[in-house]
């Protein structure tokens, strides 16, 4: 079977990379698939079988005359390069690596902040060692929470480095078919996964401002130690989120599908670039509000509310690029 599919790759490389051309070679390696197992269940033999399937296809020129799908362009067409299994299988390891050094990274953001309200609070309550000022407290929060964010650049950075290599498939590849069926499994088999992630981490946002609640029960105080509780489990669900999300991605990139898909390139590009000076922003007013002001107990929604306006200029700008569409 891997002569046939090898065959059919090689006769449709000259023809032009459009959903029309794609559809008939996925069709027509379904019917040759199809024709191999029926003559390999008469009791032909695997040479008998591939020979007879290939003379049964024709020739290329005339399949797509008779289909209307339209004369190869072999000077003008523009051949994308098929992605090997060994490239496949690469890129997909080198996606989850790089996935969980990411996810680990923005953990380590948020526990720096969730660090230096818990050291402050416990400086300000008296509660660290004897001789530790409040002061002292918060230079000391403050340099924690510098140096994980310090290690979770590099392991931003790092986890780029991993996928640099992989910086070609930018230009456009095209999967072969049996590898776009393997993949399409690999993704249908990992949406349970998925699903369970998001639905748990979506449970732990809706939930942690109980915590801050809880807290303010316990005195004036208790309400800091609830934001520290909130941002450890707005880390859980983040890391869910990055992690499963980006796995999620990597199948979707391969198929080019979803927010890989040709439609949505322009889209994700203009709200990548929105995201990129929405949220940094958002956490500046989070810091300076909190450490200035010692407004913790309240200044914990300024994620939720940057994450529904942003969602909402998200569907906006959909929506009105279909329209323009």
């Amino acid at each position: 079977m891997d002569t046939i599919i090898s065959y059919l790759d090689n006769m449709f490389k000259a023809l032009p990379r459009t959903g029309q051309v794609l559809k008939l070679k996925q069709d027509l390696l379904a019917g040759m698939e199809e024709k191999y197992y029926e003559l390999k269940s008469e009791g032909r033999s695997e040479n008998e079988a591939i020979g007879i399937v290939i003379s049964e296809f024709g020739n290329i020129d005339e399949l797509v005359s008779e289909l209307g799908v339209g004369q190869p362009h072999r000077e003008e067409a523009e051949i994308l390069p098929y992605l090997s299994e060994e490239e496949t299988m690469d890129f997909l390891v080198a996606k989850i690596k790089s996935s969980l050094l990411v996810a680990i990274g923005t953990v380590l953001c948020i526990a720096g902040a969730a660090l230096l309200i818990l050291i402050s609070s416990l400086g300000e309550d008296g509660l660290l060692t004897a001789g530790i000022s409040e002061n002292t407290a918060a230079l000391v929060g403050l340099v924690v929470m510098f140096v994980l964010v310090a290690l979770a650049v590099c392991l931003f950075i790092y986890s780029g480095m991993k996928l640099e290599r992989f910086k070609y498939m930018q230009a456009g590849f095209e999967l072969p078919y049996h590898l776009r069926a393997y993949i399409m499994q690999k993704k249908e088999a990992f949406n349970a996964t998925y699903t369970l992630s998001l639905i748990t981490g979506v449970c732990l946002c809706v939930l942690s401002p109980v915590a801050i609640f809880m807290g303010s029960a316990f005195g004036d105080n208790g309400g800091s130690y609830g934001v520290v509780i909130l941002l450890a489990m707005v880390a859980v669900a983040v890391f869910l989120f990055t992690y499963y999300g980006s796995i999620r991605g990597a199948y979707s990139q391969l198929l080019k599908t979803g927010e890989f898909s040709e439609a949505k390139k322009e889209e994700n590009r203009v709200i990548g670039a929105v995201a990129g000076i929405v949220w940094p922003l958002a956490t500046c007013i989070f810091l300076i509000s909190g450490l200035v002001y010692e407004q913790w107990h309240i200044n914990w929604i300024v994620f939720p509310i940057t994450g529904l306006l942003f969602g909402v200029f998200g569907a906006v700008y959909s929506l009105l690029k279909k329209k323009a569409a």
